[in-house]
């Protein structure tokens, strides 16, 4: 999304307040008409929504002691579409409040037995990269390949777990464009970087639920230095898209302790390749300087 309507989403950007707020609202209008077991899941999503987050609609019935089409129906009376509709807003809700040992223990609760994880943990990630690919705002996508092939200079934030991801980009994009700083697992090396920056660069800001505040502060750095900012986070509402010009939405659920990075890495590979192509000849330049230092200095295995 395009920085315009962004910052519209962030200036009213509160961890999951609106959507818990419009669940409780929902429940108190239909409470006088539920049915027992209504009430009885209502309850415990009321009381344990970091869990129900976690659970199936058969595995929050057999929680509560309602069948599986209860819980489904019950979804419906609030007014979503079925349950993964309610089961999404309950995830959105938890996202940003759980800790690392929250997610541990809903996991298990999501997961269960031992030979089902591989299959579930890989349907997660399909579904995650079948959502991004449907509401990617294409238009925000090409205005960073667009930032990117204009930029004087190119600096990536990610830190803690989304340092792999801004380590993946800077390096590939510093292939093809040799202009690329990253700023990874050390936050006291994005004030080193910006310090040199201004309104001809762009700064790429990586962060995933629980966001870490010193990314965000670095990108409220950049907006201050009148840098380009572009942002890879998991929504339009992420507290780091108040401060940038483009926000790539990435969805990163996925019933385990960690966030799946699935999708995240794709749209940073379709990133790479579009911005590839947009200038074959500044590619194929760099590259070919890049091969021959390979060469000499045997960089590579050769059998």
């Amino acid at each position: 999304m395009m920085r315009e309507s962004a910052t519209k989403a962030a200036a009213t950007w509160e961890p999951a307040r609106p959507a818990y707020d419009d669940l409780i609202q929902r429940i108190r209008d239909r409470l006088d008409q539920m049915s027992n077991g209504y009430r009885q899941v209502a309850d415990y999503i009321l009381e344990h929504y970091d869990r129900a987050a976690f659970l199936t609609a058969a595995k929050l019935g057999r929680t509560v002691g309602v069948s599986e089409s209860t819980v489904v129906r019950f979804a419906t009376a609030l007014g979503y579409g079925g349950y993964p509709e309610l089961q999404g807003v309950l995830q959105e809700i938890v996202k940003s409040r759980l800790t690392t040992v929250d997610r541990v223990i809903g996991s298990a609760d999501t997961l269960g037995s031992e030979e089902d994880i591989l299959t579930a943990v890989m349907q997660g990630d399909i579904e995650n990269l079948r959502l991004t690919l449907r509401d990617l705002d294409r238009k925000a996508f090409h205005a960073a390949v667009s930032m990117l092939r204009g930029a004087r200079r190119i600096l990536v934030v990610g830190l803690r777990s989304s340092a792999a991801l801004a380590l993946f980009l800077g390096f590939n994009l510093d292939w093809i464009l040799g202009n690329v700083k990253v700023a990874g697992f050390v936050a006291q090396d994005v004030w080193e970087h910006l310090v040199h920056l201004g309104r001809e660069d762009v700064v790429v800001g990586i962060s995933f639920p629980r966001y870490t505040k010193a990314t965000v502060q670095a990108l409220a750095a950049a907006r201050e230095r009148r840098c380009k900012i572009i942002a890879l986070t998991d929504s339009v509402v992420s507290p780091l898209s108040k401060y940038a010009d483009v926000v790539l939405a990435a969805r990163d659920t996925v019933p385990a302790y960690t966030d799946s990075f699935v999708a995240p890495l794709s749209i940073i590979n379709a990133l790479l390749a579009a911005t590839s192509m947009a200038d074959r000849a500044r590619t194929t330049r760099n590259l070919r300087r890049l091969e021959e230092l390979w060469k000499e200095y045997g960089v590579y295995h050769q059998p």
